[in-house]
């Protein structure tokens, strides 16, 4: 009978090691830093959206289709998880976003009222077009800036990455 490790009681330290471990994969990856720094931001911009069950595919797919590092897109994805308690905060942000952009002219959306909401309306089409549009426009406008960003830092983290492994190589190649 194998024994299967006991893991940490402490729950925080069981996230810790996990989001460390994918920060980890993603140094590790062996590819261009443009192609990692691409996937990055992939990832990033998909985690973004309110696409949920999806992001994971449709980051993978755009990787695939940019010839970028599908393996960074994916980790970014499940990285992005970690603004998972901060969802419902930041998808009304997105909401608001939209709904401001989309209106004419430009105002925000009146105050959030839970007392009338009923199922059989959230599953209707028309639902989409007042609440799923803003909110996927929103997150556009959140996502776009942010997926920049983290290609700018992934970027430089790739290449200060590759300059340290060409130059470790280097010492070792010279010592022997």
């Amino acid at each position: 009978m194998d024994e299967q490790p006991k893991s940490s009681g402490n729950p925080l330290k069981r996230v810790y090691s996990y989001f460390s471990g994918l920060v980890r994969k993603l140094l590790e990856l062996k590819d261009t830093p443009h192609s990692i720094a691409g996937g990055v931001a992939i990832g990033i911009f998909f985690g973004f959206t309110p696409l949920f069950g999806l992001k994971t595919l449709l980051s993978l797919g755009t990787a695939y289709a940019l010839r970028c590092n599908a393996i960074a897109a994916v980790v970014t994805v499940c990285l992005h998880d970690i603004v998972t308690p901060l969802w419902p905060v930041l998808l009304r942000f997105e909401y608001d976003i939209g709904y401001w952009i989309l209106s004419n002219p430009h105002t925000f959306p009146p105050k959030l009222e839970t007392h009338h909401l009923k199922v059989e309306e959230m599953l209707q089409w028309t639902t989409f077009l007042h609440v799923g549009l803003p909110l996927l426009v929103g997150s556009l406008v959140i996502a776009v800036p942010a997926s920049a960003v983290a290609y700018a830092v992934a970027l430089v983290i790739a290449k200060r990455r590759n300059r340290r492994l060409l130059a470790k190589e280097e010492a070792q190649s010279s010592n022997i």
